[in-house]
């Protein structure tokens, strides 16, 4: 009966983890873009836009972030640095010096890489990729300066922005009122001076993934060297409807995997801003999910124990860059090793520490290629055991939650997790010395069955 409960628990807050927009493992995670006023001019200000991503491991991939915006009068951005607005709008009206924008709803994006040294300021031209806090702090901030007109002139005078949005690079991200803050306080090179905006208000963007899509975007399954059983992702766990597949050995699948890796790290980048503009090209599975996570407990010594973590790319028309895991698993809290990844605790809550985040090694593994023999990557994770809690049985050496790039991927149903063979003495097997030694009772075991 307990064992019952337990599972319609967890099959209660799988389901509703998904749809949340609050999510547990980094409550505080969000977007905050910041405006700083830094001078004065005839018929308005210049202010430095910065956006700083405080998400531990959600990230911001190619084609890069979009902020939109409406102006609170007739206000007009005469030039931009580091940026640009997507439309000039109807500008007609002047003679002269024509405005880089005079829509009143502006949408801006980032530079691209190697753009004239003019153009640019510091944290800019990147595309608009934005790293993960947790991944790489220094590069999770993003900036841009705009020369703003037929604006107020004093802080008196000055009417903030309204009804922010940010994609990022897709829907998800809802943007509350502009605040106006104390002025941001800055350090000169030398760090003898300090000097402050005339004025700075903040803007908070945080992410729903209900709101992003309506179905899961990657999927879990498990595996053990203590039973045969493989448990695949669910079938239609990222949604089946109104998706095209392709078949794995499809020519045309096959093609395109082989010009990603033919050409190198420029063809991932083509596929990485080509993915985002056309729908998936999904190999055919019964999950239909572009990502799919592999958790494999493959071994078992006597005060350690090893999982396996795979990660497969299903979708030929996309490139992950800068990919991250999150796994939630009581005993993460004990790495000694991990081989291939790289590897961050998340505490969200003071002494918890039951949740690791994994991305690639750069320049080896830190992308994660289109469909096809090369659209995977995987590690091992070396843990010792805490003698009170470790286990195998009851699905415990598996994983409470997965993310990969941000978004919660779709558990398989807690009854279908891998089980002990019924006759295997539970005390006897969690220490057992070694995955040869376990295999050899498995085997007894079923020859006695």
């Amino acid at each position: 009966m307990e064992l019952r409960c337990s599972v319609l628990v967890l099959a209660l807050a799988a389901a509703l983890s998904v749809a949340g927009a609050y999510d547990p493992l980094d409550p505080n995670g969000n977007i905050t873009i910041k405006w700083d006023i830094m001078s004065w001019t005839p018929d308005g200000y210049i202010a430095v836009v910065t956006i700083n991503n405080f998400q531990m491991y959600r990230h911001i991939m190619a084609p890069g972030w979009t902020v939109g915006w409406t102006w609170a009068k007739k206000e007009v951005i005469w030039s931009m640095v580091g940026a640009q607005a997507t439309e000039q709008g109807d500008c007609s009206k002047f003679k002269g010096n024509i405005p880089h924008c005079c829509k009143r709803t502006p949408a801006v994006v980032d530079l691209l890489p190697g753009v004239p040294y003019n153009q640019q300021i510091a944290n800019c031209c990147r595309g608009g990729v934005v790293a993960a806090y947790g991944q790489d702090p220094a590069a999770a901030v993003a900036a841009f300066q705009v020369s703003v007109g037929q604006a107020g002139t004093t802080n008196r005078t000055v009417k903030v922005p309204k009804n922010f949005t940010l994609l990022g690079p897709g829907p998800g991200y809802t943007c509350g009122p502009a605040k106006v803050v104390p002025s941001t306080v800055f350090l000169t090179a030398d760090r003898r001076r300090k000097t402050q905006a005339l004025m700075t208000w903040n803007v908070t963007c945080t992410y729903s993934q209900h709101l992003a899509s309506k179905y899961p975007s990657c999927c879990v399954s498990f595996s053990s060297f203590y039973n045969d059983t493989i448990v695949p992702c669910r079938k239609c766990a990222c949604g089946c409807e109104h998706k095209t597949c392709v078949q794995g050995d499809s020519k045309r699948l096959a093609v395109t995997g082989k010009q990603a890796h033919g050409h190198g790290h420029a063809a991932a980048l083509h596929g990485q801003h080509r993915g985002n503009k056309e729908a998936p090209l999904l190999q055919c599975t019964t999950h239909m999910c572009p990502v799919r996570v592999h958790w494999h407990v493959k071994l078992n010594y006597k005060e350690y124990w090893r999982a396996k973590i795979a990660i497969t790319n299903f979708n030929s028309r996309m490139n992950y860059t800068q990919w991250t895991l999150v796994a939630q698993h009581p005993n993460l809290d004990n790495i000694t090793e991990v081989f291939s990844f790289d590897y961050k605790p998340v505490v969200a809550y003071g002494s918890i520490n039951d949740t690791a985040l994994f991305y690639g090694l750069k320049y080896f593994n830190d992308q994660l290629m289109e469909a096809g023999p090369y659209g995977n990557v995987q590690s091992e994770v070396l843990m010792r055991k805490d003698a009170s809690t470790f286990t195998f049985k009851q699905g415990w050496a598996f994983p409470r939650k997965v993310y990969f790039n941000g978004d919660e991927c779709q558990m398989p149903p807690p009854d279908a997790y891998p089980y002990l063979p019924n006759s295997a003495p539970g005390a006897a097997t969690a220490a057992l010395g070694s995955s040869l030694v376990a295999a050899v009772v498995a085997f007894a075991v079923l020859l006695m069955a």
